[in-house]
């Protein structure tokens, strides 16, 4: 495993990130501690979870998996760094109450305490902001966060899903009272959906933050879509049957493939890869429900992309440019 910092802290990570979203709902949890085993015997040392994980009524039911994990001992807590999140709701359906969402002070309080509780832990490594909050200025947002750094709580503070004007904000206020502020973004980025370049990407490595891109396969539409549906003779489903029932996207991903296929690469792999070679990316979410999925991934580290793969993923999948050259003269 490669070994990286994350931003501009010292904090040293894997150039991997092992995404936990699948962890219960449709991965039991032998298998997801199997998972986490084999991860972090291969070096993945950083987890990222949410304390929505689980959806519905078992939300939470991910980090308690996760929990459970770390109750075995055997140096699994002390090897790992750990993300959480907050800012959706816990309540059930039809119980939703005011301030138990969003990043007010007390939510955040609230939120933090009850991750631990289901993490089986005493502190979180990397506190993230799941979503913008219009509704509550930064200067609460960071007292409330400076609150759990003094009290042991969380180590460091991330962003998810943000533009990157509130990038700029949110450390902006954080500099003006001498905090740290943010120091890594999850952002929707990979071959097919490159609108980060414009703003969130130059935002976070002017701001020293860490980039840690989620969907690397798009959901499952870079990871050899076309080819799998023509073996297993079944259609694509969810986000990949949508994106290829539109003849022109269809086309660029078997243009993607065939060129893959030329150099013998397998497509999932050489979609992590891409994004490793990203300036400002720390490192991919890869969010295996199998063991072998986790295999594949952890191939795509040691995968170096010749030069004229390289050309040729980006003339198939063209980035938008930076901003305002994206969208102007």
């Amino acid at each position: 495993m490669k070994y990286t910092q994350l931003g501009r802290t010292g904090l040293k990570v894997s150039r991997l990130v092992l995404g936990t979203m699948n962890f219960g709902p449709l991965t039991g949890e032998s298998v997801s501690h199997a998972i986490m085993d084999s991860a972090l015997d291969s070096g993945i040392n950083y987890f990222d979870t949410a304390n929505v994980y689980g959806w519905g009524g078992n939300k939470g039911r991910t980090e308690e998996i996760i929990g459970t994990w770390f109750a075995q001992g055997g140096g699994r807590r002390e090897k790992t760094v750990l993300a959480t999140k907050v800012y959706g709701s816990m309540a059930a359906e039809g119980e939703s109450w005011p301030n138990d969402d969003r990043l007010s002070a007390l939510n955040i309080r609230r939120a933090v305490d009850a991750s631990l509780k289901r993490l089986n832990t005493d502190h979180i490594d990397v506190y993230q902001f799941h979503h913008v909050d219009r509704q509550t200025p930064f200067e609460e947002i960071w007292q409330a966060i400076e609150v759990l750094v003094q009290q042991g709580k969380i180590l460091y503070a991330g962003s998810s899903n943000f533009p990157g004007w509130k990038i700029a904000q949110a450390n902006e206020t954080a500099a003006r009272s001498g905090r740290l502020g943010l120091v890594s973004e999850q952002c929707l980025y990979n071959l097919a959906e490159r609108r980060a370049e414009m703003e969130v990407i130059p935002a976070a490595e002017a701001y020293g933050l860490g980039v840690i891109p989620w969907s690397p396969l798009h959901g499952g539409l870079l990871g050899g879509a076309i080819r799998k549906a023509a073996e297993s003779g079944r259609t694509a489903s969810g986000r990949s049957a949508d994106a290829l029932a539109n003849s022109a996207v269809r086309s660029q991903v078997q243009a993607y493939e065939d060129l893959l296929a030329k150099h013998g690469l397998e497509p999932g792999e050489a979609a992590l890869a891409w994004l490793l070679t990203r300036p400002g990316v720390t490192g991919p979410i890869v969010g295996p429900r199998t063991p072998e999925q986790l295999a594949s991934a952890l191939r795509a580290v040691e995968l170096e992309l010749s030069e004229e793969v390289l050309a040729g993923l980006d003339e198939i999948f063209p980035g938008p440019g930076p901003s305002p050259e994206a969208f102007a003269w």
